[in-house]
């Protein structure tokens, strides 16, 4: 079981539990086009972010497989939010998750998003106890392969057209790491 001690604080950064009042800024970027433009869902209405935060306001435990942890990201000097992190439980057998992230794209390319993914790496091999961990994306989102690529997670599959998302063929990247790799880069 995963229950993180939250708040996790990195140098320019607070990882936290989501709150029903993060509903205006977490709209701000899931409204979007330039954010949903890789994602399965489109930009989306106040109405579906906050059915959205309602999942991630309760997703603050991973206990079995097939839940998620839900992890806000703010800056710490301003305590806006930014980012919205995910760690899935995929198998409890097999000790896999898949992590997933999204930012504000006024934030981007500052590292925000890797100074808050490898936490998330770090709750799922250290906390979880996970063996290994994925990522996905769709193969046209260069930004998040790189990301993975900077993680330390290695390329191990292109899909291609694979999925039709939002009515055209994509194709997919697929990213991971074991526990042994993160131990060895986190020692």
């Amino acid at each position: 079981m995963l229950r993180p001690d939250f708040p996790i604080t990195t140098p320019r950064l607070t990882l936290r539990a989501f709150r029903q009042d993060d509903l205006d800024e977490l709209n701000s970027f899931q409204s979007r086009a330039d954010v949903a433009r890789y994602l399965y869902w489109g930009p989306r209405s106040r109405a579906e972010s906050a059915a959205a935060l309602a999942k991630r306001v309760h997703s603050d435990t991973l206990s079995q497989e097939g839940q998620f942890l839900a992890v806000a990201v703010e800056l710490t000097e301003t305590g806006q939010l930014i980012g919205d992190l995910n760690l899935e439980y995929v198998s409890s057998e097999h000790r896999q998750g898949e992590i997933g992230f999204v930012f504000h794209p006024d934030h981007h390319g500052k590292g925000f998003a890797a100074e808050a993914a490898v936490e998330l790496l770090r709750l799922g091999f250290e906390d979880l106890g996970l063996h290994r961990i994925i990522g996905r994306c769709d193969g046209r989102n260069t930004a998040s392969a790189t990301l993975m690529e900077r993680l330390g997670m290695r390329k191990e599959a292109h899909l291609r057209e694979n999925e039709v998302v939002k009515g055209d063929w994509t194709d997919e990247l697929v990213f991971a790491m074991l526990e042994g790799e993160w131990k060895t880069r986190h020692a």
